[in-house]
C-alpha cells in the first residue's frame, strides 16, 4: 500500500470512530407523566417526585425525558391523554389520584405504570394482591384516604365538643369517595357524632356547599382526599376561614395555604418513593416484582395563626404531637 494511501485510510478510520461511537449511545428514556389536575395544584409534589429521580440516577433534561399530560380537572380528558402517552411508547406511565391510574390501566397492559394513591389500591381492581401486584402496575399507597376515622379522631381531640360534621367529598372519584364515606360513617357511629354530606365536583360546587354549611353551620368540616379538591385547596382552606368553620384535611397541602389541620400521608415522600420505582423500572426492574408499599410516615400539621383567627385553643396534648406548626 502507497503510503498517501495509507495515510487516506487511517484518517478516514478515526473519522469515523466518532460516528459510531455517537450512533452507539443509548436513547434517553422516556416516561409520562398523568394527572386529573394542572401543573400549579401539584407543584410541591412534583418537587419530592424530581428528587427520588435525581435519587435513583436521572435527572430531567440530561438523562430522561418527561412528558406531562394536564386534564386540568377535566376527568373525561383523561382516557385521551393517556392513550396519547401510549402512542409515544413511553418507558413508563406515573399517575398521581385514583382517576388517573384507572385512565392509565385503560390504555395499557404493557407499559409500566407506577401510581400514588390515597385508597387502597387492591379495593380499586389495580391490584390482585399488595405483595404481588398484576402485570404492569405498581406503586405507592399514600394512605390518606383510608384513615378518615383516625382523622376525626384528630377533629374530636381538637374540639371535644364537636358533635355535627360536614363532609365535602367529589363524587367523580368515585373509588375513593366510596371507600372514605364508608370509614367515615362506621367511625361517626362509634364516636356518636352526626355528618352531613356535601357533594362538589366543581369550583362553583365547593361554593354552594359552603353556602349551604354557612346557612345551617356544622361544628366542624371534614374534607375528603381526591385528586381534584386537592388541587383546589386554597379556595377551600379561604371558604373555611371566611365562614369561620373549622375543617381537617387529608394532606399538609391545606395547611400550608391558610388549613387548619390535617392528618395523613407525606405525600411529598410518596411521590420521591414512586419515582425511585420508576428508576428501578428503567433499569430493567419488571412492576410485578415491586410490592405495592404503604407510604410509612403519618403526619400531623397545625396552621397556629389559622386556629388564632379562628378563636381556637389547640390543646397541648395536640401541639405536642404535631411533626410541624406552621405559625
Amino acid at each position: 500500500m502507497r503510503r498517501r494511501e495509507f495515510i487516506t485510510l487511517l484518517g478516514g478510520t478515526a473519522t469515523a470512530w466518532p460516528l459510531a461511537a455517537r450512533t452507539e449511545q443509548p436513547a434517553v428514556p422516556v416516561i409520562g407523566v398523568l394527572d386529573s389536575r394542572y401543573p400549579g395544584a401539584v407543584e410541591n409534589r412534583l418537587r419530592g417526585f424530581h428528587q427520588g429521580l435525581k435519587e435513583a440516577g436521572y435527572i430531567e433534561g440530561e438523562n430522561v425525558t418527561i412528558l406531562y399530560r394536564w386534564a386540568d380537572d377535566r376527568l373525561d380528558r383523561l382516557p385521551l391523554l393517556a392513550a396519547e402517552l401510549v402512542s409515544r411508547s413511553v418507558a413508563a406511565i406515573f399517575t398521581s389520584g385514583t382517576p388517573s391510574a384507572l385512565a392509565a390501566k385503560a390504555a395499557t397492559t404493557t407499559i409500566p405504570i407506577i401510581f400514588t394513591l390515597g385508597v387502597d389500591p387492591v379495593q380499586l381492581g389495580l391490584a390482585a394482591s399488595l405483595s404481588r401486584p398484576d402485570r404492569n402496575l405498581t406503586g405507592i399507597d399514600a394512605v390518606t384516604a383510608q384513615i378518615g376515622a383516625k382523622r376525626l379522631e384528630v377533629l374530636h381531640d381538637l374540639l371535644p365538643k364537636v358533635t355535627r360534621i360536614g363532609v365535602l367529598v367529589n363524587p367523580a372519584d368515585a373509588g375513593t369517595t366510596e371507600a372514605q364515606l364508608t370509614d367515615i360513617e362506621a367511625a361517626a357511629r362509634t364516636m356518636g357524632l352526626q355528618i352531613k354530606v356535601y357533594n362538589a365536583d366543581t369550583g362553583a360546587e365547593i361554593d354552594a356547599a359552603f353556602e349551604a354549611m354557612g346557612r345551617d353551620p356544622p361544628d366542624a368540616v371534614f374534607v375528603g382526599v381526591s385528586a381534584f379538591l386537592n388541587g383546589r385547596r386554597v379556595q377551600l382552606a379561604h371558604l373555611a376561614t371566611f365562614y369561620r368553620l373549622p375543617a381537617i384535611y387529608g394532606v399538609r397541602d391545606f395547611v400550608e395555604v391558610g388549613g387548619l389541620i390535617s392528618y395523613g400521608g407525606d405525600i411529598i415522600d410518596a411521590y420521591r418513593q414512586a419515582a425511585h420505582y420508576v428508576g428501578r423500572i428503567l433499569k430493567g426492574t419488571k412492576p410485578a416484582e415491586l410490592p405495592i408499599v404503604k407510604a410509612d410516615k403519618l403526619e400531623l400539621v397545625i396552621n397556629a395563626q389559622t386556629a388564632r383567627m379562628l378563636g381556637l385553643t389547640v390543646p397541648s396534648s395536640l401541639l405536642s404531637r404535631a411533626d410541624e406548626i406552621i405559625d
